[in-house]
Parts: structure tokens; sequence; C-alpha cells
């Protein structure tokens, strides 16, 4: 639609799509689709059996670092194979991570946004736990 100046207004890009319909409360898990299907030349399925899914996650600076924009993760456990700084995005709140290489941690389920802002490529595995309620991460 033209405005009044005859100009087409900016569309959204997926990212502020997302994270405006999360200002109304609508989660990006409701509206994501799996990593594998949303971002295929990042994500790469290493092992997927009833009890856990291991994607491997190749990223570089600018981009995300488990994922693109507001995204959701079952509970997982977390390998970097390669150091990167970060820009984390959690309720609300922004934070600035160091993680070196070979760091290893487990998180409960989440939704957030994490850019790789320093550094070089990122390579990750990602270990989802296949729990009763399980969900694949989102892209």
């Amino acid at each position: 639609m033209a405005t009044a100046h005859g100009k087409h207004p900016p569309g959204l890009s997926r990212r502020q799509a997302v994270a405006l319909l999360s200002a109304f409360g609508v989660s990006a898990d409701a509206l994501g689709q799996d990593a594998i299907s949303a971002d295929p030349r990042s994500f790469r399925v290493v092992v997927d059996n009833p009890s856990v899914r291991v994607l491997e996650y190749k990223s570089r600076p600018g981009l995300g670092v488990c994922g693109q924009g507001l995204h959701y993760h079952p509970a997982h456990v977390t390998v970097s194979l390669t150091g990167a700084k970060l820009k984390k995005t959690e309720n609300g709140k922004v934070s600035l991570v160091d993680i070196p290489p070979g760091h290893v941690f487990y998180a409960e389920a989440e939704t957030h946004a994490a850019e790789v802002i320093g550094g070089s490529g990122t390579r990750t595995y990602i270990i989802e736990l296949k729990g009763k309620d399980w969900k694949p991460s989102t892209g």
C-alpha cells in the first residue's frame, strides 16, 4: 500500500515482527518453526533419537550464536567449540557475555536472542533433552 507521498512503507524483518508480537505476549516458540527448517544453512542435525536431539550450529559476527533473533530452546546442554563475544537479550534484559572455546553449560527451556558481536565465526553443539514436554528449538 502506498503512502500519501507515493512511497511504500518499509516492511518489518522477521526479527522485528517476532519482537513486536512478543511484546503483545505471543511467544517465539508459538510462532517459530523448527530451527533446521528455519535456517538449514546454519543448523545440522548430528543425532536425533527418543532421548536427545543434537544440533550443530555455525555462525559469524552479526548473526545469532544459537539461532536468529528471538528464538526458543527446550532444556539443553550447549558446547561452544569456538569462543565468541555475545550480546544476549532475555526477559528484556541485555547483557554482554564472553564465551571461551570449550565452554559447556546447561539451561532450562528459554526464549532469548543472542548475537555474536566479537570474534570470528562460531561453532556450537546444542544438545536438546527430550522430556515429555519437548518442543524443538526454533530458528
